[in-house]
């Protein structure tokens, strides 16, 4: 069994920053991509930003030059600092990871979500 485990969401008022923690632990052999995704009231589930193994990052325009996304390869922790936070942030935000397994195959893993929200 895998689990992910975000944390690190709250209330912040707009221009302020927030810094989400995603632990994976259990079966692991190796991640491949991480990366974090939110969802709004109303509104399908969005990219905010992932992360290979080796470093590469992706981000969506609307975050670009906000946040900034990093891992932990030892500790199978990927993070997202989020900084010049406006109520069009808030949301809850989801971790996933693309898992290899110790025993064999390989899955994709989500988290159950952190709050993040910002008041104008």
């Amino acid at each position: 069994q895998v689990q992910l485990v975000e944390s690190g969401g709250g209330l912040v008022q707009a221009g302020g920053s927030l810094k989400l923690s995603c632990v994976a632990s259990g079966s692991i052999f190796w991640i491949n991509n991480m990366g974090w995704y939110r969802q709004a009231p109303g509104k399908e589930r969005e990219l905010v930003a992932t992360i290979a193994d080796r470093g590469a990052t992706n981000y969506a325009d609307s975050v670009k030059g906000r946040f900034t996304i990093s891992r932990n390869n030892n500790k199978n922790t990927v993070y997202l600092q989020m900084d010049s936070l406006n109520p069009e942030d808030t949301a809850v935000y989801y971790c996933n990871a693309d898992i290899n397994y110790t025993v064999m195959g390989r899955g994709s893993k989500w988290g159950s979500g952190t709050q993040v929200t910002v008041s104008p």
